[in-house]
């Protein structure tokens, strides 16, 4: 669990705060469509953003590998749910921000393949806020995941390069034996991703 907190705070946060001072200002336009740029934060309830950002004791003093670093890996969902704790609930959150509903938006994340076409294109993908999230690390929580379905597919060089995608995001929950989660997005664009200036 430090592990992951560790990964938040290190990976996830400088690349969704990197352009915080540009989001509200830059809009780019692709097809008559107006895309804000939002980051991952934007995606998060506050109550959810600040119980990840204030973990509770257990969490923060918990040493590497020991039994209160590991105690919540193995635990179910629902247990989690049920859970009078505000940090194991946002870890497990399916709560969105229902004004991003139908909004047209331009993220950067990383790509989990999900599906692929005859020709080794990936159709469907989740995108998401750091590498290796639902492969190599706990997935994210699932309003932390974007479901994202391209029938012209994409083809990427690498895994571990984020990508831009413009699209119109719906508060949707998609589950999948890989994570579940609680945005899809049908996407018009996507771009290697390069920071903003």
């Amino acid at each position: 669990m430090k592990l992951f907190l560790l990964f938040i705070s290190i990976v996830f946060l400088p690349l969704i705060v990197g352009c915080s001072d540009q989001v509200d200002d830059r809009i780019e336009a692709n097809q008559d469509i107006q895309y804000s740029i939002i980051e991952w934060t934007d995606l998060m309830p506050e109550e959810d953003l600040n119980a990840l950002l204030n973990p509770p004791s257990y969490v923060v003093d918990a040493d590497e590998g020991s039994l209160e670093d590991q105690v919540t890996r193995g635990l179910e969902r629902a247990m989690l749910a049920e859970a009078d704790d505000s940090y194991q609930r946002a870890l497990i959150s399916e709560k969105v921000v229902a004004e991003f509903n139908g909004k047209a938006i331009k993220l950067a994340g990383f790509v989990v393949p999900l599906d692929f076409n005859d020709e080794g294109i990936v159709t469907e993908f989740f995108l998401v806020p750091y590498f290796g999230a639902c492969i190599h690390l706990p997935a994210p929580p699932p309003n932390q995941i974007i479901f994202v379905k391209h029938d012209e597919g994409l083809t990427l060089d690498e895994l571990y390069n984020p990508i831009w995608v413009a699209g119109i995001l719906t508060t949707s929950l998609i589950e999948d034996e890989v994570a579940t989660s609680a945005y899809a997005l049908e996407m018009q664009s996507f771009e290697p991703y390069t920071e903003l200036e």
